[in-house]
């Protein structure tokens, strides 16, 4: 089982990594202006880098979900498996697909909340409630009345999921 939990740290180092690595890449890229997944659309050079974290992140996640997380919080296993499914849909169905992709973010971004839910049911992780400081961030985004640009919602979201993310890391550890 402790071998299972490297799954969940490389898939937190493999996310992070790749997008700071194609942000890198991207002098044409802004905070304010752009949403993450530009970075991943098919006419950057910074396409297969973003893409392909989403997609080996999201499989990492996916396994930690299944192996380690699986005796230790069972209901959340399922949700963090399936975000991160919706995380792989979101790099294989990029920003080209127009609607498609943008239902895929909608689904990773509303997965999130529900694994955190389900493992404050079942561990009563307070952490977990972080995630719901995105929502004022995300409710003045679609309102406009923050700047055009998405990837500071898009990014402050998987943030917050850190703190509980990385207790599951410890706690499984430990056990």
């Amino acid at each position: 089982m402790k071998k299972s939990v490297f799954f969940g740290i490389g898939a937190i180092f493999v996310l992070y990594g790749g997008i700071f690595l194609a942000i890198s890449r991207a002098p044409w890229f802004s905070w304010t202006e752009n949403a993450l997944s530009d970075l991943g659309n098919l006419r950057y050079e910074t396409a297969p880098i973003f893409n392909t974290g989403l997609l080996i992140a999201g499989l990492l996640l996916i396994l930690y979900a299944s192996t380690a997380l699986r005796d230790h919080a069972p209901k959340t296993a399922y949700f963090l498996a399936f975000t991160g499914f919706a995380m792989q849909l979101v790099g294989l169905l990029c920003e080209n697909y127009g609607r498609l992709h943008f239902y895929v973010s909608v689904l990773l971004f509303v997965s999130l909340p529900f694994a955190a839910v389900a493992y404050f049911i079942e561990r009563r992780c307070y952490l977990t409630w972080l995630v719901f400081v995105a929502v004022p961030v995300w409710v003045l985004y679609f309102q406009g009345s923050l700047f055009p640009g998405v990837a500071i919602p898009e990014i402050l979201s998987s943030f917050v999921m850190l703190p509980w993310l990385t207790k599951t890391l410890i706690s499984v550890w430990r056990e």
